[in-house]
């Protein structure tokens, strides 16, 4: 295919990619069965939506979309032993990963439980002194003081620490990579078990908990007995966890993020809403504010500060409460940041020295935190465009965090080293896993780890094209195109957001702005729309912008709306750009 817009080579260094001939045809035949605009009906082909099925795809509507929660293995009985632990009035501890999908889990079995007049324990682990899941001191102390342990976010692989729950019964609601056997507990639902079907293997935790919770109900209308809360209220976490976890946005999973915004919208959760305050939102979130906003404040507790801190926001109905510990959180993220630039810089520097060129990107590194090994790995992952691992020692034992690029499945390959051996645990799912390994293990695991991923294509992509859905005019860039445009989301894993070329753009103002961000407005005349490139000043994207000496560019980027002085315009997230 020809380059889109002529561009072999931008000043990033990346081709561009338009929509082929096929999708062209496909989105001028939805513009015109449906008077839409082009660009929105490109995104649409590009969804390989047919024509009959927009109406649906604008609206998604969660009726539509619902699976049956039985569909999922060992489901009914999961959701039998939650309604008899309420009945009983046993004991009930929540034990929950220390991310946002763990946390919002939790939380929604805390309000559930909460409205049925249960309180139970919550136990979420410490991710420096537990590290990952259940562990077995964690587990024998929780089973010594409660009747039922429900595992949120992780349990799948965790046969002793759930084997050492003797007194209490276990459940386990989770989406990870099952293993050849499960633990012995009264219920394992997971999408992504080996003998399911893998039709739901999209869900995060958070939308199998939610399905457990919808069968519950179910359940309980059976046996004559209130339901328990509308379920729809808690939607708003459902969408928190599927964006924050990069979910894949398809089937139910954009029904459940689309509803979930119109829920948060209305600020009814106390956490939430008081951490759309600390973060400064003045606007009703979008799936961007879920990913790259609120959910990094709510992994801040546990990556640097206590783990609980996430699911106690979320599921809190004090407003007080909610706004201090969202200052704490947001407190907490500012503190990760600096971290994380300190261990960035050293975890390139490493690769780099090391070379780019192969299958993997890693680099370790000693007292690297392990709360932010994870974003580190996935920047490092952006900047080589390869999986990428990034491991933090303290002493012998090295706990590390991994991402992918798509077409290769770093958590099976994970899981692959932990069977042969080579690390002492690993798993996880297609886009990232996580690992514990000795220093002695480091190097073997890391050279058989590039040879597992080599034989998936890894490296030898060449440059990832940059691929845009077509053509924006200028003076077409408007709010209400904006506003069209977002009909097509949400926008995340699997539905990425929408990308436009503005061609042959004049510059009429070029400067520096915050902390090393770019602000541009182009236009000619009349028209004018301003563009916004996020930490590009010293890149040589950003060099030759500021530098552009009255030479005219083709822009590359997202269509996004801009408030200010209570005004609203339509800007460009500048990602790319080539001389026209």
């Amino acid at each position: 295919m020809d380059a889109f817009l002529g561009v072999s080579s931008s000043l990033t260094g990346r081709p561009w990619a338009g929509p082929d001939e096929m999708s062209r045809r496909a989105a001028e035949a939805i513009a015109q069965a449906h008077a839409l605009p082009l660009p929105l009906a490109a995104i649409l082909a590009r969804s390989k939506v047919l024509a009959e099925e927009v109406p649906g795809y604008l609206e998604p509507k969660l009726r539509d979309l619902m699976p049956d929660p039985r569909q999922l293995r060992d489901m009914e009985a999961a959701a039998a032993r939650v309604n008899r632990a309420v009945a009983e009035g046993e004991r009930i501890a929540v034990f929950a990963d220390y991310d946002v999908d763990g946390g919002a889990s939790a939380a929604l079995l805390l309000t559930w439980l909460r409205a049925l007049g249960r309180e139970p324990t919550l136990y979420i682990p410490d991710r420096i002194d537990e590290g990952y899941g259940p562990n077995v001191p964690a587990m024998e102390q929780l089973a010594r003081a409660h009747d039922l342990i429900v595992c949120v976010d992780c349990g799948t692989l965790s046969h002793e620490p759930v084997a050492a729950a003797r007194g209490a019964d276990v459940v386990i609601l989770d989406h990870h990579l099952g293993g050849e056997t499960l633990p012995e507990a009264v219920a394992v639902v997971n999408p992504n078990r080996q003998d399911e079907s893998g039709d739901l293997g999209h869900l995060c935790a958070a939308g199998v908990t939610f399905l457990m919770l919808v069968e519950a109900r179910r359940q309980r209308r059976e046996a004559g007995l209130p339901a328990g809360p509308d379920l729809m209220m808690s939607l708003d976490l459902v969408a928190l966890a599927t964006v924050a976890d990069v979910s894949p946005l398809v089937g139910v999973n954009r029904a459940f993020v689309r509803t979930g915004l119109q829920v948060m919208a209305r600020r009814g959760r106390p956490g939430l809403a008081a951490l759309c305050d600390a973060a400064g939102l003045t606007t009703a979130p979008t799936d961007y504010h879920l990913g790259y906003v609120l959910g990094p404040r709510i992994n801040a507790g546990g990556r640097v500060g206590r783990a609980d801190l996430g699911a106690r926001l979320l599921s809190t109905e004090d407003a007080g409460e909610a706004q201090s510990l969202a200052e704490r959180l947001d407190g907490l993220n500012r503190e990760r940041r600096e971290i994380e630039a300190a261990v960035r810089a050293a975890a390139l520097a490493q690769a780099e020295a090391r070379g780019l060129e192969a299958p993997l990107a890693w680099a370790a590194g000693e007292g690297w935190h392990p709360g932010v090994v994870g974003i580190v790995a996935a920047r490092l992952k952006e900047a080589a465009d390869r999986p990428a691992v990034v491991i933090g020692f303290d002493g012998d034992v090295g706990k590390g965090s991994a991402r992918s690029v798509p077409g290769v499945d770093i958590g099976a390959a994970m899981q692959r080293l932990a069977h042969e051996g080579l690390i002492e645990r690993g798993g996880g799912h297609r886009m990232a896993a996580g690992l514990t390994l000795s220093r002695e293990q480091l190097e073997p695991a890391m050279a058989r780890l590039e040879e597992l991923l080599a034989t998936q294509g890894a490296g030898s992509f060449g440059p990832r094209a940059l691929k845009l859905d077509g053509m924006v005019l200028p003076p077409a860039a408007t709010p209400e195109l904006v506003a069209r445009l977002s009909a097509a989301g949400p926008f995340g894993a699997s539905a990425p957001a929408p990308r436009f070329a503005l061609p042959d753009c004049r510059i009429l103002d070029a400067r520096p702005v915050g902390d090393g961000h770019l602000k541009l407005t182009i236009g000619d005349g009349t028209c004018r729309l301003g563009c916004i490139g996020f930490g590009l000043v010293e890149s040589d994207l950003g060099l030759a912008l500021l530098r552009h000496a009255g030479k005219r560019f083709h822009l590359a980027g997202r269509l996004d709306l801009n408030h200010w002085n209570g005004r609203t315009s339509a800007q460009l997230m500048l990602d790319d750009a080539a001389p026209a």
